[in-house]
């Protein structure tokens, strides 16, 4: 070794200070990057480290990161990533001492390219259990800086670090869980409260940016009647995704979320060629996990968290996930469960039309905006004689030519405007943005499509209609244009019936 003053030169007991020294200071420290600036101070104080590094490993994922390192004995924080097998120390579990690595024993080049070249170097993994945890390695810009004693108080020192690196994942982890049991309940009873289906989508997506700390998250959900397309919902993030983007399933992620109801975890984006290019220019890399939303004994959808960075998600985050999607589930289907409820309390079941109940609630609104000056006709619609074609042809029947003149106003009316059954054989259409004269124009094209329909020609079935429009200095609510166009309905309908005697009488 050609540094006399080395700490490899110290005595045993020396040694034994240094390492219940570390041991106790790093036992101390459970932040883990606190533990990571400590353990490199640990580390130059028992022997020259002007250069430095630690990195963690994944076996699983085969990846490790560099999380601190040190330049000319200045530290930092890093999030540097290679692949665990390409480290002889990580996947021989040996320790190793580079003398000079100018003679060809290569060595991890970390920070600015103008910084000095490291030539010397002790690397030891991080050991526990038998696990490997990582690796560290203390470096010098001067050759043959380390010899075997170095190499030994270096490797104990490795070992104390990965005490303590362990404890402190395993804090961190109770830590992490402890948040995320805090999250998911606070989450469960938001979601419990919801009852829009668009608002429950919103929420979880926002609890999983929050609780994955990642870079997009999306609600994908199938087709009714081709559940292998799937589209966004809602997405955030800085990787958001476009709504209504849409996906088809390839055979094997078909399978194995819609078939199977499994997790998915694509750990690099960057080489998956099945891919529609339509998402593929949105997400150019990094990794992405998914879990299926369950609903009704099906997959309707899938929950989707994304990160920049290849191989960036565990068994862990896909556990959260699944959680996530599971409470996101149950909220969704309680949430459409009340939507279609509510759709039903509003809908003529017969029809299909709006009832009276939700002509009510449109009419209040089209009114006030009406007497504030914006245009608003409505025009009644009465069936003639319904009662006698239903006691003569039967209530089958009558439900028949119901539905056929309901689909006759529906086919006819704009999609701005509604139509609802008023009660019994009257139907109503309100028409937004539209004068007397419109509602006039609307009227004669329903009366065309009456005549051409074949249901209500072969009973012979006529319609008596009237047309109002919502007059701001004389009418102030919305039973005055109702009667309005009752009244002229009734005068239309007068008028055909003293033509009719005449034409009798003559």
């Amino acid at each position: 070794m050609s540094s006399s003053n080395s700490a490899g030169a110290a005595s045993s007991g020396d040694r034994y200070r240094i390492l219940l020294e570390a041991s106790r200071r790093l036992g101390a420290t459970l932040s883990p990057n606190e533990l990571y600036e400590a353990i490199y101070r640990e580390t130059a104080a028992a022997l020259s480290a002007p250069g430095f590094y630690l990195a963690l490993h994944d076996q699983g994922r085969d990846l490790a990161r560099v999380v601190f390192y040190a330049q000319q004995g200045e530290g930092q924080q890093s999030d540097i990533a290679y692949r665990g097998s390409d480290s002889e120390v990580l996947t021989t579990q040996k320790s190793s001492l580079v003398s000079d690595g100018l003679e060809g024993a290569p060595l991890l080049a970390i920070g600015a390219e103008a910084s000095p070249t490291a030539r010397s170097a002790v690397t030891a993994p991080l050991m526990h259990k038998g696990r490997v945890l990582g690796a560290m390695s203390a470096q010098s810009y001067e050759a043959n800086a380390y010899d075997k004693a170095d190499l030994e108080l270096f490797e104990e020192l490795a070992r104390v670090a990965a005490v303590a690196i362990f404890n402190s994942q395993q804090f961190s982890e109770l830590e992490r869980r402890r948040r995320e049991a805090e999250q998911l309940e606070e989450l469960g009873r938001a979601l419990a409260s919801k009852l829009d289906p668009d608002q429950v989508v919103r929420m979880i997506v926002s609890a999983v940016s929050d609780v994955l700390e990642v870079d997009g998250v999306a609600v994908w959900l199938c087709q009714p009647h081709d559940r292998a397309h799937c589209s966004v919902a809602e997405s955030a993030g800085a990787i958001a995704l476009p709504v209504g983007l849409e996906w088809a399933l390839t055979d094997d992620l078909y399978e194995r979320l819609i078939d199977r109801w499994e997790a998915v975890h694509l750990d690099n984006l960057a080489t998956l060629s099945t891919m529609p290019e339509r998402v593929a220019e949105h997400l150019t890399g990094g990794s992405a996990i998914g879990a299926p939303l369950i609903l009704g004994g099906q997959v309707e959808g899938v929950l989707t968290a994304g990160s920049k960075q290849a191989r960036r998600f565990g068994k862990e985050d896909i556990a959260v996930l699944q959680r996530l999607a599971s409470q996101t589930s149950v909220a969704l289907a309680n949430a459409r469960l009340h939507a279609n409820l509510h759709a039903l309390s509003l809908t003529d079941p017969l029809t299909g039309l709006p009832n009276r109940r939700r002509l009510q609630i449109h009419l209040d609104h089209e009114v006030a905006a009406a007497s504030r000056g914006r245009p608003l006709a409505i025009a009644v619609f009465d069936i003639d004689k319904f009662k006698h074609y239903n006691d003569t042809f039967g209530h089958i029947a009558g439900d028949e030519i119901l539905k056929a003149v309901g689909k006759v106003l529906h086919d006819e009316n704009r999609t701005m405007n509604i139509v609802a059954r008023y009660g019994g054989d009257e139907f109503v259409s309100v028409l937004s943005e539209t004068d007397i004269e419109g509602a006039q124009l609307f009227v004669e094209r329903v009366q065309g499509h009456i005549a051409r329909n074949e249901i209500l020609t072969k009973f012979g079935i006529s319609i008596s209609i009237g047309c109002a429009e919502f007059d701001p200095e004389s009418m102030v609510s919305v039973n005055d244009v109702l009667r309005a166009a009752d009244a002229d309905m009734y005068e239309e309908k007068a008028q055909r019936h003293a033509e009719m005697q005449v034409v009798s009488q003559g």
